[in-house]
Order: C-alpha cells, then sequence, then structure tokens
C-alpha cells in the first residue's frame, strides 16, 4: 500500500524523482510503467500501470456512451500520458499537467494505497483548509469500523 507524505522535487525538464519509499513499493509490485494524469488538473495522479489498467478493465464494463464513463474519460485522457521510471527514479510529467497543476520545483507526493497524489504544497494546504474533515466524513468512515 503507498501511504504517507513525502516532499520531492520537479527538475527543470519536468521530471520528478519519485520518493524513494513510494518507489520502492512500485517497483516491487508493479515495475517502473505508469500512467500519470488527473482529474481536475489542479493535482497529478501517478499510477501504477497495472492499477490504471485494472480501472480501465472496470470502465469497459459500462456502456461506451455512459455520461460518467465519458467524462471520466475525457479528463483522464486529455491529462494523461503513460510513462517509464528512469534509472535516477524519476518520471517525466508531460507540459500541459504540469502548468495546469502549477507543479515545479517543490511538492508534495502523497499515497493513496493505490497511486500517488502530487500537489503544489501551498495549493494542497489552501486545499485541505478549504475542505475541513466533518463529522460526516468522520460517521461515513466508522461504518467501515474505523
Amino acid at each position: 500500500m503507498l501511504r504517507g507524505n513525502y516532499t520531492a522535487r520537479i527538475d527543470a525538464k519536468g521530471r520528478l524523482k519519485v520518493p524513494t519509499p513510494f518507489r520502492r513499493l512500485i517497483e516491487e509490485k508493479h515495475g517502473g510503467e505508469f500512467y500519470i494524469t488527473s482529474l481536475s488538473g489542479d493535482n497529478v495522479r501517478i499510477y501504477p500501470l497495472p492499477e490504471w489498467e485494472s480501472i480501465e478493465q472496470r470502465l469497459s464494463l459500462l456502456p461506451s456512451m455512459d455520461p460518467a464513463r465519458r467524462k471520466f474519460l475525457d479528463r483522464t485522457n486529455y491529462f494523461g500520458q503513460q510513462s517509464t521510471i528512469d534509472g535516477q527514479g524519476r518520471i517525466l510529467i508531460h507540459p500541459l499537467l504540469r502548468k495546469s497543476a502549477g507543479v515545479m520545483g517543490d511538492v508534495v507526493v502523497l499515497g493513496y494505497l493505490t497511486y500517488l497524489e502530487v500537489w503544489e504544497i501551498d495549493v494542497f494546504r489552501a486545499s485541505k483548509l478549504s475542505e475541513p474533515y466533518t463529522e460526516d466524513d468522520e460517521a461515513a468512515i466508522s461504518k467501515l469500523g474505523i
């Protein structure tokens, strides 16, 4: 499972140095191929390719003209590209997504169990402050016994 938070850096060529703990877990379980995308354009989602292929398989069960399927694929295809990790543990985030998410230089990389999210640090802080964890959230999670 991918969990926790690490700071990292995106260099001038748009390559993210994947934090070592995440890189080890991903390479051991999935290899070095990734699908890098976003749903909103304000952050970057990095899926190990087998995880992304699992999502695609589930999406293929929906009719091709299903509005939610189309909306999801419109966004993830627009922002998405496949990438391979290089020998130094870096993956390229393509310019369209880098610009949209405002990720360059220091970023925060968060583990979301099966994928990673990359945020510009101040944007992440602001988004969390504007979306506080509520009693309704706590009630929903407590249904899982947590």
